[in-house]
């Protein structure tokens, strides 16, 4: 079901959207001030977002967003309820009603106080139900003015000590799905001293940015808890103690490492999973703490083949008031026992030469010849012989860069290449077909093992990519993917082998007429799987969201299923790989000129024009498929008619978030 179909209510025409009937227009003169929103101002809002295609009055009336303060706090005290002062207003600081009278949109917010003890790195939740932290949402609001209000606690406070700082978070929505198809959130905090008032430093172990860069956003249990500071006012180990003690924030190396049965088969998406700074971030007051404070609990969310109590696979540990004395944060060296050392990435090892490749030209290009590549293999030590790399050093090419199709698999090997110590010089036994027209891309993939303090694994060269004319000027292929967006999330992109660690370079093979019969030697299955860049990528990013298996054969006849992948991010998005802006993204219609069918033998129907491949790689329905099918078999592929940019139906509409 489309976005539009799962709750936007608004009819789209001429570009922008309309409210509907059911929200009429007297209503904003009816008990409510009318308040009209700056035009300059709503520039905060792109085309990814769906405030944008709102007219004036649309967006008067709606008044997007949800911003709360949480202002002076009386009464936090034990065996009293506290009383706090609350300002709601929209995204342009402009007042809302509460009850959603006055200003559209119901305000639901829950409030939790919990105690900071610095010497121990944990909260105590002051709420707690039926043995659990929980919040308190069921108290009395009082109106002090539009926008302003009053809200006294429901719960009395338990025993604590008020002088120790605390944190009283806010957290809840402004419904708006009856307008706009959504719900804003908020997650606010008020650090203080309960005793005297005064502003206090509570946890800061790694910031909500570090989360989103994967999570777009990070999301718990419903949609209210949105900041990872929220997180560790209940998962903690004092309110997570006895049984659930695998539910404090050690929760999330089991989450992230597959080791927490409750919530099913997670795959960490970066090359490493011991890169410890992927979350927690050093420069935060407690950025550091997995480095000085080592525990059973922790630690074991990723080592889960230790039992610490029962000494297997680790000597017996009671507690952790030992750990420190082995792990301890830093002794400087790589892959020792000390907390840093045993995280070290080997791709990132300081013991690395750092092994680089460069084609500096491609010559003999002409139709009918054998193209001569001249390129250096070099590392911090200097230049590089390419004859002990053998088969790990490879020159590669595809063609034509208006689509990648033209022979797939040429791959050859440069350890003939005659060396002069500074360069080498490669000529291609493969000879440019004499009907080829346009530009070809070589690339090189090159690896070497290394071992590092009984380490060993396989580094690469990022992968080179440099274009050759056979006919007319070079045309570069077209840059879809930002590589660096990508590695937000992975990190590292070490595929195949290790060798191939350019996006450019995955294009060259996985065209629209690749894909894994070679590989399906052994299956059951025969009918193959296409793993045309776009259909595949969408795919796996897709996952357990599928309706299709998506199950792709890999070296020695490997099936790689992907229907179980759950994608951390929100998959509207488009710019979370693609380049351009948000309304210049390369993922909107039509295709560029020269962009070819894609063979799709498992999909509901081939071949498949380049935009029906791509939309079908998430829309992967039926229903989907029979609209792609009925719109473009018998004419071609005009999807950009409703569908591209401007148009009714736009990418950029239809994912607006």
């Amino acid at each position: 079901m489309s976005l539009l179909q799962r709750g936007l209510m608004f009819v789209l025409a001429a570009g922008t959207l309309a409210i509907p009937s059911s929200v009429p227009p007297e209503t904003r003169a009816g008990g409510r001030a009318a308040v009209t929103v700056d035009p300059t101002t709503v520039s905060v809002y792109t085309p990814a977002d769906k405030e944008f295609y709102l007219d004036e009055a649309q967006m008067d009336f709606i008044r997007p967003g949800l911003k709360v303060i949480i202002g002076t706090v009386t009464d936090m005290a034990p065996g009293k309820k506290p009383i706090v002062e609350v300002t709601m207003t929209d995204q342009f600081d402009m007042p809302l009603d509460r009850l959603g009278a006055k200003t559209p949109g119901v305000i639901s917010l829950r409030f939790i106080p919990a105690v900071w003890d610095a010497a121990t790195g944990y909260y105590d939740n002051l709420i707690t139900s039926n043995g659990m932290p929980s919040r308190d949402n069921t108290g009395k609001w009082e109106e002090i003015t539009l926008g302003k209000y009053k809200y006294t606690f429901n719960v009395a406070m338990p025993n604590f000590d008020v002088n120790k700082p605390m944190t009283l978070a806010c957290t809840g929505n402004r419904n708006m799905v009856d307008y706009l198809g959504k719900s804003y959130y908020v997650n606010v905090f008020k650090d203080f001293v309960p005793a005297t008032g005064a502003s206090a430093t509570t946890w800061a172990v790694t910031t909500t940015t570090k989360c989103n860069s994967c999570h777009d956003p990070i999301v718990g249990h419903g949609s209210n808890y949105r900041e990872a500071k929220t997180c560790s006012l209940c998962h903690n180990k004092n309110d997570m103690a006895g049984s659930l003690q695998e539910y404090d924030m050690g929760i999330w190396h089991r989450i992230h490492s597959s080791n927490l049965e409750d919530v099913g088969e997670i795959t960490f998406p970066q090359y490493y999973l011991q890169n410890c700074e992927a979350c927690h971030d050093s420069k935060q007051p407690q950025g550091t703490v997995y480095l000085t404070k080592p525990g059973a609990n922790s630690c074991g969310g990723c080592h889960a083949d230790i039992d610490f109590a029962a000494g297997v696979g680790h000597p017996a540990q009671a507690n952790d008031d030992a750990c420190a004395n082995c792990h301890i944060p830093d002794s400087g060296e790589e892959f020792d026992a000390s907390v840093k050392g045993a995280h070290v990435l080997p791709l990132e090892s300081k013991q690395l030469k750092g092994l680089k490749a460069e084609i500096v030209s491609v010559t003999n290009t002409a139709p009918g010849q054998n193209p001569i590549v001249t390129f250096r293999l070099y590392d911090s030590t200097g230049n590089l012989d390419p004859k002990p790399f053998g088969s790990n050093a490879n020159v590669l090419l595809a063609g034509p860069t208006t689509d990648y199709a033209t022979w797939p698999n040429i791959r050859e090997s440069v350890a003939t290449a005659t060396f002069n110590g500074t360069t080498a010089v490669y000529t291609m036994k493969w000879k440019v077909p004499d009907t080829f027209k346009g530009t070809i891309t070589y690339s090189m993939d090159v690896r070497r093992s290394v071992t590092v303090n009984g380490v060993t694994f396989n580094e690469g060269a990022f992968n080179p990519i440099y274009n050759a004319a056979v006919t007319g000027s070079v045309v570069a292929r077209r840059n879809v993917v930002d590589q660096a967006k990508c590695l937000k999330c992975h990190d590292w992109l070490p595929l195949h082998g290790g060798q191939r660690l350019a996006v450019a370079e995955c294009l060259l093979c996985h065209n629209p007429n690749s894909d894994d019969s070679s590989r399906r030697t052994n299956a059951a299955d025969k009918v193959p799987e296409s793993i045309q860049m776009a259909r595949m990528i969408h795919r796996i990013h897709s996952g357990e969201e599928l309706t299709q298996p998506y199950t792709v054969y890999g070296y020695g006849g490997t099936p790689y299923d992907f229907t179980e992948v759950l994608y951390p991010g929100d998959r509207r998005n488009c710019l979370a790989c693609h380049t351009g802006n948000t309304s210049t993204v390369t993922a909107n219609l039509p295709m560029p000129t020269g962009t070819l069918n894609v063979i799709t033998q498992k999909d509901y129907f081939t071949p498949q024009g380049p935009g029906t491949a791509a939309c079908l790689g998430c829309h992967d329905t039926r229903d989907a498929a029979a609209h792609a099918y009925l719109n473009t078999a018998v004419f071609g592929e005009a999807c950009g008619a409703c569908h591209g940019a401007n148009s009714e139906w736009s990418v950029a509409v239809t994912h607006a978030r």
